[in-house]
């Protein structure tokens, strides 16, 4: 694929459209179940349900009868240059069989080296040697797990010097070589964008939207210079301005408000999702999204 040149634009997003979501997260659980509240679907952090019973697991069934579930993780480590974790890959694999998500996703990085874990995830220098070492892994996961894998974008604080090829350039490489698809974060695109000063656009424009299944959109900690991926704040108008963006590029894919940290009730996380569907209402009447 020549550089910086996008991919040709499908005729639509790739299937299913859930529509509007939210993370679910423990402080909402009764909440959800007492008041049915107008959420198309919630998406679940896996490493929080791969317990053998319990209250997480009784509200994980509970609200996966009413609503559909994505399962989202954050330990794959699919860059790592450990081998991969099969203990953990049975577990994810176990929980899937029990919870029957529309689809599993994690992050395109890599979160530790040596069986030890830094508890974050870490960016992958972009080079043609990685995406080979990426997506042979990424096929050995999604044959074991007898699914497509979903990849997010993550956000990044620096470049690596040996690395030969744009972020974009790489996540779509990957996704295509591994026939894998894609949870394009939006926030994180535009924290990249403003920590390294190219135009968030052109990571859009770039990608397949064959590709592109799932949105994240969340909020950011801006310090002037310098922007960090928090996931603590309100969506902010430059992130949602870059969501009517994709809207225009990608077309209807499902949508999701992840907050990780100063989570408000449920009530406002309903406004903000609210705020999600009247821009795509939005952007459909211009024709921009078409309905699914």
């Amino acid at each position: 694929m020549p550089a910086n040149s996008p991919v040709t634009a499908s005729t639509c997003a790739p299937e299913p459209f859930l529509g509007f979501g939210l993370g679910l997260r423990t402080q909402h659980f009764q909440q959800v179940l007492e008041q049915s509240p107008a959420v198309d679907w919630f998406e679940v952090v896996s490493e929080n349900f791969m317990v053998a019973g319990g209250k997480p697991r009784y509200f994980l069934r509970a609200i996966g009868e009413r609503y559909p579930l994505v399962m989202h993780g954050v330990s794959l480590s699919i860059g790592s240059a450990d081998p991969l974790n099969f203990d953990y890959l049975k577990r994810l694999k176990r929980l899937a069989e029990e919870v029957q998500p529309a689809w599993i996703s994690d992050h395109l990085c890599w979160t530790g080296v040596d069986g030890r874990t830094s508890h974050d995830l870490l960016p992958l220098p972009y080079a043609e040697e990685v995406v080979d070492h990426v997506v042979e892994r990424v096929r050995r996961v999604q044959d074991f797990l007898g699914r497509q894998l979903l990849l997010e974008n993550v956000s990044s604080y620096l470049t690596f010097a040996e690395q030969s090829m744009a972020e974009w350039e790489f996540i779509a490489e990957v996704c295509a070589r591994a026939d894998c698809l894609m949870l394009l974060d939006i926030n994180n695109v535009y924290v990249s964008a403003r920590n390294h000063g190219f135009d968030a656009r052109d990571y859009i424009d770039y990608l397949d939207p064959a590709r592109v299944q799932q949105f994240h959109l969340a909020g950011h900690s801006d310090y002037g210079d310098y922007v960090i991926d928090t996931h603590d704040h309100d969506v902010p108008h430059p992130v949602w301005q870059l969501y009517r963006h994709a809207l225009r590029r990608f077309g209807p894919v499902s949508t999701l408000i992840e907050r990780d940290d100063n989570i408000p009730a449920l009530p406002e996380m309903i406004e903000e999702l609210d705020m999600a569907r009247q821009i795509y209402a939005e952007e459909c009447a211009a024709g921009a999204a078409c309905a699914p």
